[in-house]
């Protein structure tokens, strides 16, 4: 029933672009429903020009004929279109259980509109649940970690902190060539300020944090799909 949820998200969003657009486009479970259906689009003459946000995003746009740029070549998007492992009231996510937090964050900062897409499980009333991805440079990793551990000290986290491994136990590297120390809170009181707090960590390059990013919200559950409206970013 998950995987049905994430479609029928992905499916009410494609109402959020229209031919020519420029499209970010997200990585995970619920963002390739979304990629998917807009390569069929394109196949019947859809004209777009997408960013992905991770490798694993490029490669399946990319079979589906997609056409491709970088912020690079063009330095602004329409929208982007991406999932989240939590989102609250106030349009605040954590994002980053795919790894691809980083240009995820990137991508949509370029963006005028951020649209989130999932199932309904991921609405919360107040963030930290779903443990904190935090995004942090290879070198000097011990230190990093113990500042972070004392963060979330300050901010009453509730459980620890731990690198997050692939299958065979070596630490996952991003698309960046970065390790991520997922940290678990239980719930986060004060997003603004922990957000704040962990960027002045010299080892961390971002957090997994989206605030004043997203805008609106597709919201699936058994009984049908909501969209939430918030306000747009300044």
């Amino acid at each position: 029933m998950s995987e049905e949820l994430k479609r029928k998200a992905a499916e009410a969003a494609m109402g959020e672009i229209s031919s020519g657009m420029r499209i970010g486009l997200g990585t995970g479970s619920t963002a390739r429903h979304f990629v998917d259906l807009l390569g069929a689009e394109v196949a019947r003459g859809f004209q777009c020009l997408c960013v992905p946000t991770s490798e694993a995003t490029a490669a399946q746009a990319r079979g589906l004929a997609i056409p491709l740029t970088t912020l690079e070549e063009i330095d602004r998007l329409d929208v982007t279109i991406d999932g989240t492992d939590e989102i609250d009231g106030a349009f605040r996510l954590i994002k980053g259980g795919g790894a691809a937090l980083l240009r995820e964050k990137i991508v949509a900062a370029a963006s005028e509109r951020m649209v989130v897409i999932a199932d309904d499980s991921k609405l919360v009333e107040t963030l930290g649940r779903f443990p904190l991805p935090i995004e942090v440079n290879p070198f000097g990793l011990a230190a990093t970690a113990r500042a972070i551990g004392e963060a979330m000290a300050r901010f009453g986290a509730e459980g620890g902190h731990a690198l997050r491994r692939k299958p065979d136990g070596t630490a996952l590297l991003t698309d960046g060539g970065h390790h991520i120390i997922d940290a678990s809170f239980g719930r986060i009181s004060d997003a603004e300020a922990l957000s704040g707090a962990l960027l002045e960590i010299p080892g961390v390059v971002q957090h997994g944090l989206f605030i004043g990013l997203c805008s609106e919200a597709y919201l699936a559950s058994v009984s049908g799909t909501i969209r939430l409206s918030g306000h747009a970013k300044p």
